[in-house]
């Protein structure tokens, strides 16, 4: 077995070895951060069938996710943190509306261009970090509208100069952002 073989036969090892921890312990949470997974491996999704109702919290962060399935969403109904910074995404699928308890995501140091909209649907949705992204501009009005939000990260972004002064403006949610006044 050569040496990147090795690493991935490790890291899959490592992967079903958290798994399993979170089924036989019935633990609301599942970490998967640091398994250099560039997707969410489906497998996991029949192992985790019986206790997907149960997890509430999923970190998969710094891997080398490009993608994350609607399926994800659709299987982890319960979720209220998401944890994905460090990866290389660039957006997420619809179905991430559809999250009913979802309160925190981190999608800080990825490779979002566009700021995800989905989210702006999320009713519960308290905290999002998107700091060290490549985002121009913000649905202020939508983030504004959304009924649980209090805080936003979007330090380190190339925002535009428009979303920058629509920031400034007093917001009932704390606003991180690079340009500090």
């Amino acid at each position: 077995m050569d040496g990147s073989n090795k690493i991935m036969a490790e890291s899959v090892a490592n992967v079903a070895r958290r798994i399993n921890a979170t089924v036989e312990e019935g633990k609301d949470s599942l970490d998967l951060s640091n398994c250099k997974l560039i997707s969410f491996p489906d497998g996991v999704f029949k192992v985790l069938r019986s206790v997907s109702e149960n997890i509430r919290v999923i970190t998969l962060a710094d891997n080398e996710m490009k993608a994350i399935s609607s399926k994800f969403f659709s299987t982890f109904t319960q979720l209220t943190e998401l944890d994905l910074h460090g990866n290389v995404l660039t957006k997420l699928p619809e179905a991430v509306g559809e999250m009913q308890h979802l309160t925190s995501i981190n999608l800080s140091r990825n490779k979002f261009s566009t700021f995800p909209e989905k989210l702006t649907e999320i009713a519960t949705l308290e905290m999002i970090n998107l700091e060290e992204n490549s985002i121009t501009e913000l649905p202020v009005e939508k983030l504004s509208a959304m009924p649980a939000l209090k805080w936003i990260n979007v330090k380190s972004n190339p925002l535009d100069s428009n979303t920058q002064s629509a920031l400034q403006s007093p917001h009932k949610f704390d606003i991180l952002s690079t340009t500090e006044s």
